[in-house]
C-alpha cells in the first residue's frame, strides 16, 4: 500500500469496526508493521547483508513515520474532541497499564531523535558511531513499536466495560 493510499485512510474520519475509531487501527498497523521490519533489520544485519539492512530499516522509519502522522492527526486533527481512551480495568490492571503507557510515551519521545541521529550517522558513513548509537536505539524503537500495538489492544479489544 502506498503511503499515499495510507494518509487518505488516515485522513478518513471513520469507524474501525466495533465502534473503534479508524485511526488507533492505523497506529497500531503501523507500529506491528514497524516491529516485524526492525526484526528483519536485525536480522539482515547479523547476516551481514547491508542492503537488505538498509531497505528494512528505512521500511521500518516510514512506518513509524505513518504510524506519527495518523497519531498526531487523531489527538489535534479534527476528531480531538473524542477525547483520550480511557482503561477501565481495576486498580492493579490500571497501575499496569499506565506503567505501560509512561515507559512508551517516555520511550518513544527520547527515541525519535535517536532514530533521526542513527540514520543520519549511516547516511555519512560513519559506521563505527551509527553502530554505537543503534546498540541503544534498536532496543527503545523496538519497545515502543511493540507497546504501541499492546497499548492499542488493551484500550480497544480488551478494555471493559466502564462500570
Amino acid at each position: 500500500m502506498s503511503v499515499g493510499a495510507i494518509a487518505s485512510l488516515v485522513a478518513m474520519q471513520g469507524d474501525g469496526g466495533a465502534g473503534t475509531p479508524l485511526h488507533p487501527l492505523v497506529n497500531a498497523f503501523m507500529n506491528g508493521t514497524a516491529t516485524v521490519l526492525l526484526l528483519a533489520g536485525l536480522a539482515a544485519i547479523k547476516a551481514d547483508r547491508r542492503e537488505l539492512h538498509a531497505r528494512l530499516m528505512t521500511g521500518a522509519f516510514v512506518a513509524s513515520s505513518i504510524f506519527l502522522v495518523s497519531y498526531l492527526a487523531y489527538h489535534f486533527g479534527p476528531q480531538k474532541e473524542l477525547g483520550p481512551t480511557a482503561f477501565n480495568g481495576p486498580g492493579p490492571w490500571k497501575v499496569a497499564y499506565l506503567v505501560l503507557l509512561i515507559t512508551h510515551l517516555i520511550g518513544a519521545v527520547v527515541n525519535l531523535p535517536m532514530v533521526l541521529r542513527t540514520f543520519w550517522l549511516a547516511h555519512r558513513e560513519r559506521w563505527e558511531d551509527h553502530k554505537r548509537w543503534a546498540r541503544w536505539t534498536f532496543p527503545i524503537w523496538l519497545y515502543v513499536s511493540v507497546t504501541g500495538v499492546v497499548i492499542y489492544l488493551v484500550l480497544y479489544p480488551f478494555n471493559p466495560p466502564p462500570a
